[in-house]
């Protein structure tokens, strides 16, 4: 489905691109524990890991933002809050370090945390494990107040756009950027400038998109019946083709399969269905991430004009590099991917 000048294309097209990202912004902070320093606590006993590195990057959405500076897109807009706190402060920091990022459209609130996961990372010798995780996260409802500016923003940044990518990272309904209402919004939007690419990407609430394209992965695909029951008019799920007339017509769904590539439907032509094969990868891999740099080649492929199935071999592509990278989480640069390219295509 690919070819080199399609590579090219897409490389060469990026940099005079804009792409927005709405959703929830996190902060993946890693920890380095050197185990040779290990002391003991005097007031408790336990083992005090000792920290010799700290690596501050955006994640969730900023996960996707990070994968689309590294592929070279002109401009890229950020639609989200943070809190107000020490976390939020290290995010910005990581963004201001990723070319191209406006984050004119980031805004603070002090009611907020700003979602974290903390990874401590155990270095051993020559090996590296991760221990458990912290997490940060807002577990209350968004405000009213949040959600106007959210859709202010979206509104403002709209017309700019030559793409929009929607990352609903938090599972907690109506508890992070992506709630209800907003996600109606972003649905009145595609429906009155459906010629915009949306892609919409969300970890419990997929089911509830409408007039975009939909990224589910195989987890999110098949509970889709269950999540939304409403949605269906026929007895079968939503990866049954006839089902798939439920969803709105002119929208495509890229259904992520890890090692079986990425199933795309068109639901212009009764829910047709063409499997797109991932790229084999051999070694050790780290999938943290591998959606979101999908998500980045997807949206980087159509903004330059390929169709949606070349699209979604170029986010293969991607991934099949991302997820080579141990220990954080990976992006793609041009030279890599060129490279890459040439790996798997004999050239």
């Amino acid at each position: 489905m690919l070819t080199n000048d399609l590579v090219e294309r897409v490389l060469s097209t990026v940099p005079h691109r804009t792409v927005g990202v709405l959703g929830d912004l996190f902060l993946d902070r890693y920890l380095d524990i050197d185990a040779a320093r290990n002391e003991p606590s005097v007031e408790t006993g336990l083992t005090a890991y000792q920290v010799t590195g700290v690596r501050a990057y955006p994640g969730a959405v900023g996960t996707v933002v990070n994968n689309l500076a590294a592929l070279g897109v002109g401009r890229i807009v950020p639609i989200a809050f943070i809190g107000d706190d020490g976390e939020g402060y290290e995010l910005q920091q990581a963004l201001r370090q990723l070319p191209a990022v406006d984050q004119s459209h980031v805004f603070l609130l002090p009611d907020r945390r700003t979602p974290t996961y903390t990874k401590p990372m155990l270095h051993e010798g020559c090996t590296v494990r991760e221990l458990n995780r912290l997490d940060i996260k807002n577990r209350v409802k968004t405000t009213a107040d949040a959600e106007e500016q959210i859709i202010r923003l979206l509104d403002e940044a709209w017309p700019k756009l030559d793409a929009l990518i929607v990352l609903d990272q938090v599972s907690e309904v109506d508890c992070g950027v992506v709630t209800k209402r907003v996600r109606d919004h972003i649905a009145e939007l595609g429906a009155r400038d459906p010629d915009k690419f949306v892609l919409a990407d969300s970890r419990e609430q997929i089911c509830h998109f409408r007039n975009v394209c939909m990224k589910p992965n195989s987890r999110e695909f098949k509970s889709f019946r269950e999540l939304a029951p409403e949605a269906h008019s026929g007895p079968r799920s939503l990866y049954d083709a006839a089902d798939m007339k439920s969803v709105p017509p002119g929208r495509f769904v890229f259904a992520t399969d890890g090692e079986n590539g990425i199933d795309v439907w068109d639901l212009r032509a009764n829910g047709s269905k063409c499997n797109v094969p991932a790229y084999r990868v051999t070694g050790p891999i780290d999938i943290c991430g591998a959606g979101d740099s999908t998500s980045a080649g997807i949206t980087s492929a159509m903004v330059s004009g390929l169709t949606h199935e070349q699209a979604a071999a170029f986010g293969n592509l991607v991934a099949s590099i991302t997820i080579q990278q141990l220990g954080v989480t990976g992006t793609a640069p041009p030279d890599k991917v060129r490279a890459r390219w040439r790996e798997v295509s004999g050239g």
